[in-house]
């Protein structure tokens, strides 16, 4: 496991104050530094030099597998990138990082001698505690923000403030509070010209980006309605308490089963096949949903988890189309991760897993030919392109619409109430603990009850 403990010489780590910053603090503390951007040199012109041999240099802020791996993917983008800087609450956690991407890199460097210089990252960059982000992002240009989806607003407000170039993983929320933080971090990134590309892949497969543009061309008619699932068994288990852990660092270990920390799995995993429904319907948003949701096979580890097993959202549109959403957790039972597309003509059908891409329309089937990339790779190359090129990306719109169509049906299957699109930006739902200091208290995690449980 890439995330498994690790032992690296005798050095200490860097380490930043855990302090104990709230979400709440440091977003009001930064909503009114907008103006800042104009202390920062342009960020394409620091880093988008006409030698590719010119170094950029990355951090990465989250060590775990999709860390890691995002750190490779973005070594891989271009020969003059340098892993410069790693930050994670958790010193096992860098360590086995380190120690993964180093030897990738030595082992790389045998068949191409450029990778030698792509990993620089010294336990003196290497910043430990919840608040080690802020010493990597400032010493790097493009920032990798990887880490448990409820710090991404947070992070990713840091980033841009700072004028860095960033890829962010999905989801960019788990919470309204913190979706609204995303969306003006967002738009802060497009005044600046900053590259931000999101980790919602599926946008950057080639059969995908082939089918899903003739759909929009017409090859099915107009989208009538949409249905998408992913249908799973369910997370990876608990990550048992060792000695000396707190309650905090239990949960974190643990991020995924925990509400305030992962959004749920219709937000943290099942998100992807949302935002294809939303890519379906041209980026359409909707106006409302209603969704059905529970916990019937859960167990009841990790201890307090409370997060649901279950998810069917039905989500209106102003126009009176429907789309479609169920996602599960149910060990043993079917997996699928297909997206099921209606026009006035034909229909579509994807599978991205088992590179079915096919329209039906007039009589007739076809298949995408298109090649199957490795989409995280291209998302990586798209990135470092467009920082080179001066042209920058910005997936920050959809990717906030995205998760807010997720915690929408969320708040709608905890309460069992219809939630509407103006509310979801409105609401005054915020799951983030008073502090996020390791020897902090955590957040309730009561069990929602649809019906009973209220919708803020």
């Amino acid at each position: 496991m890439l995330n498994s403990p690790t032992s690296v010489g005798c050095k200490k780590q860097a380490t930043a104050p855990s302090g104990a910053v709230s979400r709440r603090s440091f977003v009001a503390a930064v909503g009114a530094a907008t103006a800042v951007g104009s202390v920062f040199a342009d960020p394409m012109a620091r880093v988008a030099h006409a030698a590719g041999s010119d170094r950029v240099k990355i951090g990465l802020i989250g060590c775990g597998g999709r860390g890691s791996g995002a750190a490779m993917q973005a070594m891989n983008a271009d020969p003059g990138t340098v892993l410069w800087a790693l930050a994670d609450p958790f010193v096992d956690r860098i360590q086995s990082c380190a120690n993964v991407l180093s030897q990738a890199v030595v082992d790389r460097a045998q068949s191409d001698a450029s990778f030698k210089d792509r990993f620089d990252c010294p336990v003196e960059r290497q910043f430990t505690g919840i608040d080690g982000y802020k010493q990597a992002i400032a010493l790097c240009d493009v920032v990798l923000l990887a880490a448990p989806p409820a710090f991404r607003p947070m992070h990713l407000r840091a980033a841009v403030e700072a004028g860095k170039h960033i890829f962010c993983e999905k989801p960019m929320a788990v919470d309204a509070v913190g979706l609204r933080s995303v969306r003006d971090s967002a738009a802060i990134a497009a005044e600046k010209k900053l590259s931000l590309v999101s980790g919602f892949c599926w946008r950057y497969a080639t059969p995908e980006r082939d089918v899903y543009g003739r759909i929009h061309a017409g090859a099915i008619g107009p989208v009538r309605s949409v249905y998408t699932t992913y249908n799973a068994s369910g997370f990876r288990g608990e990550s048992p308490r060792q000695e000396g852990w707190g309650e905090m660092e239990y949960c974190i270990r643990n991020w995924p089963y925990y509400t305030w920390l992962s959004g749920d799995h219709i937000v943290e995993q099942a998100v992807h096949s949302i935002d294809r429904l939303a890519w379906a319907m041209n980026d359409q948003m909707p106006v409302s949903v209603n969704c059905t949701a529970g916990r019937e096979m859960r167990s009841d580890r990790p201890v307090g988890n409370n997060i649901f097993d279950h998810f069917t959202a039905a989500f209106e549109y102003a126009d009176g189309r429907r789309g479609f959403h169920t996602c599960r957790h149910f060990p043993g039972a079917a997996f699928d991760n297909s997206d099921y597309i209606v026009g006035t003509t034909g229909m579509a059908t994807v599978n991205g897993f088992q590179n079915i891409q096919q329209i039906v329309a007039d009589g007739k089937t076809w298949q995408s030919d298109a090649k199957k990339n490795d989409m995280y790779q291209q998302e990586h190359d798209e990135l470092f392109a467009s920082i080179r090129s001066g042209k920058p990306i910005f997936d920050g719109t959809r990717m906030a619409n995205s998760t807010a169509m997720a915690i929408m049906a969320r708040m709608s299957g905890y309460t069992g109430q219809p939630v509407t699109w103006s509310h979801v930006w409105e609401s005054k739902e915020d799951l983030s603990p008073t502090s996020w200091a390791v020897d902090s208290m955590v957040p309730p995690t009561a069990i929602a009850v649809p019906g009973k449980t209220k919708l803020l």
